[in-house]
């Protein structure tokens, strides 16, 4: 089957940028599946993908005008429903036979093919299907795509008839269909193919742009309509453009993935220039600059050697003009506009301290139900102090408190109204002119963080104090409200709190336990809220189970893109589902060893005896459930009679204290390996022991025995959740 390229091309007006490539690459992805599943590509043809701000095209390789033939086999009905007594067709069987061959001559019936439907011997009826034309394929194909768009919000727009309207993400100007050099007759969205295209608004050498066949498109845009219409051909320009530039400048660019993927979507024929600004606008915090750059203006700032930032930024322009100077010009003015007004917030606030500014929390809603951003700070205030009483005494309690106090300060300032990407960032900066404490400074920002994943964790004690005070307080609060999260929706991203309860207690080895925290928060709210501990405590705990369960893989992410764990994959611990699973039962309330348990399993499933040893212990549990008396605290040695039941007995009382004594001191991998120790008389316990004897008082001690090893064995994990 001869076979020749394809090429689709929808020409729109300026698309959503931050939307740009998922649409791209949904568009090629979609087309390319379609035709693939009509027989009209091979599995292993290329699509290559084109998007820029006015097109979503793709080429495919190896595409044929017509799908070939194909035999398909339709199942009619059983035999017995069929044919009658003699063999011949009954009126069921003529009716479904007219219905499927239509006009044809319909095959007698001795060419219907017999075969098993299950149990059932049925009737199919074999027939050839012509294969469907390019022009079929692909109309149903564009259909489909259209359709299938990840399109947040359409547009619906008229037609140049005036009556006409139809819904797409942005109006449609143009459609391209090219297979090879012949056009493929579809429409869409009012429009009929041709190969006719726009190329640069303002730089195209000619306008229309006459493509010559499929295979010439990017070469004749690039050339005669000045367009990189490929985004990853596009977006690798931008960053040579940029690299190359800011080594000229012998100034570092900030690295920003999202950024020159956004502007890459803005831009056709991309042109880096240099532009600059007052040295004056470097008294304002350059978080606040680096902001004002690349929210509002899309520019790339630049660092000195020393990673201050410079009074140079690049910019990406979307023509090349022989002089750039008004470019350059027109893009600084602007920008100078905005860092005056940043300026002028920055100076502004300083006029006032943040202490002065908390009463005013009592005007700001923080939660119908839960109050204003006063109490809630009057809340987390409580919180950091119990906690800083119990790491650092009243020292630290003190400085959590102050910190706490003047947390949320910040929301009430010009520049944090302006941008609240920098809540807490502004907050530090107050502090600091204020002549606060750096300790209590950098936890006013700290407190927020980790804002994501992979983000750094509060810098010192005052900040880890604060930042579990302020994810507590959220947990608890909407917890005791009904706020929980459901599915995908977490309004109020409970989940990034509950990871950054754990990735504190954890990674900062906070020694302290969990039901206590949350015990002391809730009780902290009053009748505001009803109880939340069970629930909260399983919420946390599932996120505790994620946490090792993406530490112990390459899925680092707490959101899309990003990562909680920034250590090489092979130097990260690894554990299995049911190490994590074996730990976790036992609900362990210092979350900041349960890696070392973790580890400690780890150890212990290594060893020869662990599958036999968890096994075991899975059959003294099952035993102890169903132990229909209570269950005795102490053995009596004097009914030990049988010597498997003493030599268990001896051997506990030898090695207990040790792996308890072990226990209790931390050492959770040497309290396991002791345990081992036990599987020869536990084997030959079961062996020559029965526990469920009829005299009572020897069951009721063998099951007082047995409960003490299933204890033993399982104080650092549950050990039968070990067993296969």
């Amino acid at each position: 089957m001869t076979t020749r390229n394809l090429l689709v091309e929808l020409l729109v007006q300026e698309l959503p940028p931050k939307s740009l490539k998922k649409l791209g690459d949904s568009f090629a992805e979609t087309v390319a599946i379609s035709l693939k599943r009509q027989g009209l590509a091979a599995n292993d043809a290329t699509a290559t993908p084109f998007a820029s701000p006015r097109r979503l095209a793709v080429h495919i390789q190896h595409v044929a005008a017509q799908a070939a033939d194909k035999s398909i086999s339709q199942k009619l009905m059983p035999v017995t429903v069929g044919l009658d007594a003699n063999g011949q067709a009954t009126p069921a069987l003529l009716k479904k036979l007219r219905s499927l061959c239509g006009d044809a001559a319909c095959p007698p019936v001795s060419q219907l093919k017999r075969a098993l439907d299950g149990k059932v011997e049925a009737l199919f009826l074999d027939s050839m299907v012509k294969g469907v034309t390019l022009t079929q394929g692909l109309q149903k194909a564009i259909d489909e795509t259209l359709e299938k768009l990840p399109i947040a919000t359409m547009m619906t727009y008229q037609l140049g008839d005036g009556w006409s309207t139809v819904n797409f993400v942005r109006p449609a100007q143009g459609l391209v269909a090219l297979h090879d050099r012949e056009i493929v007759p579809i429409s869409v969205l009012g429009l009929n193919a041709g190969r006719e295209t726009q190329g640069h608004r303002f730089e195209a050498n000619m306008s229309p742009l006459i493509l010559e066949d499929a295979d010439s498109y990017a070469q004749q845009l690039e050339a005669e309509g000045a367009v990189i219409p490929g985004f990853s051909a596009r977006r690798a320009e931008i960053e040579r453009q940029l690299t190359a530039i800011g080594s000229r400048e012998n100034l570092k660019l900030i690295q920003d993935d999202a950024l020159v993927d956004e502007v890459t979507a803005l831009v056709e024929r991309p042109n880096v220039l240099v532009g600059e600004f007052e040295s004056e606008f470097l008294d304002v915090p350059q978080e606040c600059l680096i902001l004002t750059m690349k929210v509002h203006q899309k520019y790339f700032p630049l660092l000195d050697a020393d990673d201050t930032l410079s009074h140079k930024f690049l910019i990406v322009s979307n023509i090349r003009p022989a002089d750039a100077s008004q470019i350059i010009a027109g893009n600084e003015r602007v920008l100078r506009s905005r860092l005056a007004d940043a300026k002028f917030f920055f100076d502004q606030d300083r006029k006032k301290t943040l202490a002065s500014r908390v009463a005013g929390l009592d005007k700001v809603v923080y939660h119908h139900k839960l109050g204003t951003q006063a109490e809630r700070v009057e809340r987390i205030w409580a919180v950091a102090q119990a906690v800083g009483l119990r790491l650092g005494g009243n020292e630290l309690a003190a400085q959590a408190g102050e910190a706490a106090m003047l947390s949320k300060a910040d929301l009430l300032t010009d520049m944090v109204g302006e941008f609240p990407e920098l809540q807490g960032v502004m907050g530090r900066y107050y502090a600091r002119h204020d002549g606060l404490a750096n300790d209590v400074a950098d936890a006013i920002e700290d407190h927020y963080k980790p804002r994501f994943a992979g983000d750094a964790l509060p810098r010192n004690m005052v900040g880890i104090c604060v930042a579990l005070a302020d994810k507590l307080e959220t947990l608890v609060g909407m917890f005791g409200i009904g706020q929980i999260p459901t599915g995908d929706k977490d309004p109020f991203a409970l989940r990034r709190h509950a990871l950054g309860v754990i990735r504190i207690l954890i990674e900062k080895e906070v020694p302290l336990p969990l039901d206590v925290l949350l015990e002391q928060t809730t009780g902290i709210f009053g009748p505001k809220i009803n109880g939340t501990s069970e629930a909260l405590s399983d919420f946390i705990y599932e996120r505790l189970r994620y946490y090792f369960s993406i530490e112990s893989s390459d899925e680092q992410a707490i959101e899309p893109g990003k990562r909680i764990n920034t250590e090489p994959a092979e130097d990260r611990p690894r554990f299995s589902p049911q190490q994590i699973d074996a730990v976790l039962a036992l609900r362990p309330q210092q979350l900041n060893d349960v890696k070392k348990r973790l580890e400690a399993v780890r150890a212990f499933a290594a060893l020869p005896d662990a599958e036999s040893l968890a096994a075991t212990n899975k059959r003294v549990g099952n035993i102890l459930k169903k132990a229909d008396v209570a269950m005795r605290e102490e053995v009596s040695t004097s009914l030990l009679q049988v010597p498997a039941e003493q030599a268990l007995h001896q051997t506990l009382s030898h090695i207990v204290p040790k792996a308890d004594a072990a226990f209790a001191a931390g050492d959770y991998n040497a309290s396991l390996q002791i345990l081992a120790a036990l599987k020869q008389p536990v084997d030959d316990f079961f062996d020559n022991v029965m526990v469920n004897t009829e005299d009572e008082a020897l069951r009721r001690n063998r099951l007082a025995l047995l409960a003490r090893l299933h204890h033993a064995m399982n104080c650092v994990a549950d050990i039968s959740r070990l067993a296969t």
